[in-house]
């Protein structure tokens, strides 16, 4: 496609998206829900139809040299559309955050201020691989008032366009703009460079996917930028750790689902209890096919089930079945490891030691911080939020799972009896 075209093109989106924007700021919450609940409806009608588009994508996944993870990311199944449907419903009944009085407060001239919660307006999404968001960040931001335009990657576009024809024919059914919920129909690179340049358009603008895509979203970006980064996740086991605790939490936060950012990418060991856990919880991760990369003292315990680690492990999101292993000497070496290699996304510590959890859960500067509990549960819909439009590695504005509240923003109100200043 021509570059006057695709621009021509991706700016009537943004017209039309903001349109769209300002008709749904005004519109009730039962309103909201009821156009939320038909694009339940339209999901699960169409499933045939997104099933048949999501074929196509995965034929096509060899070509985009897609590992195991990302088909599985890619993959869609009447079980997985169904469970679509349900986050769709899900969020419908949650509380609408618009109309929130945050605060009220009358000044000692009579003039009473109030700080209410109201849509953000207009969001861009660029995202990769996984077509489920697509349902999920529209639902998200319509349920918040808000009118988006997302721009899913190459792997996923026939599903994605499937997806939102879907949304947008459930959104007109309950009488809302079809232009609530818009796809960028093409994957262009040059795509990304014009959403991130139209401000005029968009007021924020979400990448999540892979380091060159946010990179080039931040480079171009004349809008805020809320950056869903790596997930280079850590499992820190304490010497105090109830050891067959620590091993079903490592097994879960590496193998449950190893091709997503809350996925445990290195686990941390007390070397006081390195000699007994190591061998148990590699058997475990190896039964389900984990290449172990350990540092010396690991490899020193596990020998030939472990290769030796390189600087460029500890850094690495994996996404696969491939775990990073360190044996530490203290709390706080495991502490400084994590804010030295992580990516401030999800961490744990187990252990029956509260002072030395208190002390992990203050220290790790991160997105979300567990005790006790897999690195798995750093997610919107665990967290109670419906769906998530990502998980933010940012702390300005949005910080962790982001789910509703995320997506809104404020403004005062100043009512008076026509008070002037002198």
């Amino acid at each position: 496609m021509g570059a006057a075209n695709l621009a021509e093109q991706i700016e009537g989106m943004g017209r039309r998206a903001r349109a769209a924007a300002r008709a749904l700021a005004l519109c009730s919450e039962d309103r909201k829900n009821a156009a939320l609940m038909a694009m339940a409806d339209a999901i699960e009608a169409a499933g045939a139809a997104i099933v048949a588009a999501n074929v196509r994508d995965l034929q096509a996944a060899p070509g985009y040299g897609l590992n195991a993870a990302a088909v599985d990311r890619l993959k869609l199944d009447t079980a997985r559309i169904h469970a679509m449907a349900t986050g769709v419903r899900e969020v419908a009944a949650l509380p609408d955050p618009c109309g929130e009085i945050i605060r009220q407060w009358t000044r000692p001239n009579g003039m009473q201020i109030t700080k209410l919660r109201v849509p953000i307006g207009v969001v861009g999404i660029i995202y990769e691989s996984r077509p489920n968001v697509t349902a999920d960040a529209a639902v998200l931001c319509v349920k918040s008032g808000n009118a988006c335009i997302l721009r899913g990657g190459k792997e996923a576009i026939h599903t994605n366009a499937a997806i939102a024809t879907a949304l947008s024919a459930g959104a007109v059914q309950a009488g809302l703009s079809a232009d609530i919920v818009q796809l960028v129909p093409f994957t262009d690179r040059e795509g990304v460079r014009l959403l991130a340049q139209m401000d005029r358009y968009l007021d924020v603008i979400v990448p999540r996917g892979g380091h060159a895509l946010i990179e080039a979203v931040v480079e171009h970006a004349r809008m805020p930028v809320i950056k869903h980064y790596h997930g280079v996740c850590h499992v820190y086991v304490d010497k105090a750790a109830d050891l067959a605790m620590a091993e079903k939490i490592a097994v879960n936060a590496k193998c449950q689902r190893p091709g997503v950012c809350n996925a445990m990418e290195t686990l941390l060991v007390h070397r006081d209890v390195a000699g007994e856990f190591l061998p148990t919880v590699a058997k475990a991760l190896r039964d389900r096919g984990v290449e172990l990369r350990g540092d010396q003292r690991t490899c020193e315990v596990l020998g030939a089930d472990a290769k030796a680690a390189t600087e460029e492990d500890w850094t690495t999101e994996y996404l696969d079945l491939v775990l990073s292993i360190r044996v530490v000497d203290s709390l706080e070496q495991a502490v400084d490891h994590i804010e030295h290699y992580g990516s401030h996304h999800s961490d744990s510590i187990v252990t029956a030691d509260e002072a030395a959890a208190r002390k992990f859960l203050a220290a790790v500067d991160s997105a979300a911080v567990f005790w006790n509990v897999s690195t798995r549960f750093c997610d919107g819909g665990e967290f109670g939020f419906g769906a998530e439009i990502g998980i933010s590695t940012d702390k300005l504005h949005a910080r962790g799972p982001m789910g509703l509240e995320e997506l809104t923003t404020y403004k005062y109100l100043i009512t008076g009896t026509g008070q002037v200043r002198v």
